[in-house]
């Protein structure tokens, strides 16, 4: 059987589950692959019978699977589906879901990565998807229109022969899975772009004019999926980027520990030397770690818990999502190879296990563990692992209130620590260890 013939018996079973049941496709582990690869976008509610959340959105998402197939009525567009995660547990595993409703959109049978956080109501939900099918990349006329794009951005651009050629659909394609990561530009007159495209198809990236880069080709085979994705994606997203209250949401989602640099917001040569290193010690690590540098001022409640203040800045500290870790001395980051040594020691369990069982008082440990402000005030070396007060907003466990009280720190820190940047309820949404 072939490619086509298996999409045309999928999309006429989706068909007709859908008219002939209305709401969305229910997603089961014997029917997902084959859902998720047969249109470009799958949007996917992943819920749970018992929360009062997930059943309130029930038939709102319902409404709208009904609403999205009269009017794309196209095959192998767009699919409403959704994913009971107690019957089908294997897959909310897969796709890391822990709180419920959690929705979640596939382009190409892929995941993104960014989480619908929109409001829940039906014209909400289509706005967000017709926007999701609309083109990704920005057309250019003629060679002129290079010069009037943001020069403050980051582009991969293309110039290519026609716009039914091969390369130019994989190019589509990969801007489609990116296009919340890259800004993607093309041109597809071969005349008109002569001197851009001499020979043949040609992609490249161009940074912004504000780093210190230089325009760089792709040398691989365009029409190569996955290795122009892997490029894009590595061009487009820096090595360090800034976390702030906006984005730590979609950042914690990502699932990796957290290695930040907070710093004043003058503080721009601290920054420089942070992904300087992180360019020169932690290039191969950058699948494990998300490496991020923090205003302190907006960050003041994990400085807190660190035991620091404004005034110890900059600083380093890695967050596991279990535990704070310090980093030793921020002064020593550029030598011997220290940085990448405290990021391997967190994925050895080294700073877990010299946290409990430290090494005798006379010799260094390898790093400065966290510590605990009591309810005097006075700091004790210890490290602190994150409770489930900073969560649900009982104050009385939170040793934050305690510096509020002993009037070390006047000014009220923010309400939430990066663990625990999820989904409030307002949004139907909630972590169930809560």
């Amino acid at each position: 059987m072939s490619k086509y013939q298996l999409g045309s018996i999928i999309f006429f079973v989706s068909y007709y589950l859908i008219f002939v049941n209305g709401g969305a496709i229910q997603l089961t582990s014997s029917n997902i692959d084959s859902i998720l690869s047969s249109y470009d976008i799958v949007f996917v509610n992943f819920y749970a019978n018992w929360c009062r959340f997930s059943q309130m959105l029930d038939p709102i998402y319902n409404e709208l699977a009904d609403k999205i197939t009269k009017e794309f009525p196209q095959s192998g567009v767009i699919a409403i589906g959704k994913v009971d995660c107690d019957s089908d547990n294997a897959i909310s595993t897969k796709y890391n879901v822990n709180k419920y409703p959690t929705l979640k959109l596939f382009r190409h049978g892929i995941m993104t990565k960014r989480e619908y956080r929109g409001a829940r109501q039906v014209d909400a939900f289509f706005d967000f998807i017709r926007k999701q099918i609309e083109s990704s990349i920005m057309k250019l006329s003629t060679p002129s229109d290079l010069i009037t794009i943001d020069s403050k951005k980051r582009y991969i651009i293309g110039h290519f022969d026609d716009e039914n050629s091969e390369n130019y659909r994989t190019f589509t394609k990969v801007a489609s899975l990116l296009r919340d990561e890259c800004n993607f530009v093309a041109s597809t007159n071969k005349d008109e772009f002569k001197n851009e495209r001499p020979l043949t198809d040609v992609v490249y990236y161009r940074p912004s004019e504000t780093l210190n880069e230089k325009e760089i080709y792709y040398i691989g085979s365009i029409n190569q999926q996955e290795s122009l994705i892997t490029w894009s994606r590595e061009k487009c997203i820096p090595l360090v980027r800034e976390i702030t209250f906006s984005n730590a949401e979609e950042l914690t989602d990502e699932g990796l520990p957290f290695l930040i640099l907070f710093h004043k917001a003058d503080d721009h040569q601290s920054v420089a030397l942070f992904e300087r290193e992180v360019a020169k010690q932690l290039l191969n690590e950058r699948s494990s770690i998300n490496c991020l540098h923090a205003d302190g001022a907006q960050f003041i409640h994990p400085l807190q818990h660190l035991g620091k203040s404004m005034a110890d800045l900059p600083l380093l500290a890695i967050d596991s999502f279990k535990h704070m870790f310090l980093f030793p001395d921020v002064n020593q980051l550029s030598k011997d190879g220290k940085l990448l040594e405290f990021v391997k020691d967190l994925h050895s369990g080294k700073l877990h296990r010299e946290f409990h069982n430290p090494p005798p008082p006379t010799q260094q440990t390898s790093t400065t563990t966290v510590s605990s402000i009591g309810d005097d005030g006075d700091s004790k070396s210890k490290h602190i692992p994150k409770t489930s007060s900073l969560a649900t907003g009982d104050s009385s466990s939170d040793p934050m209130n305690n510096i509020i009280k002993s009037g070390s720190h006047p000014s009220s820190p923010p309400e939430s620590v990066f663990v625990r940047l999820t989904p409030n309820r307002q949004r139907y949404s909630f972590r169930d260890e809560l």
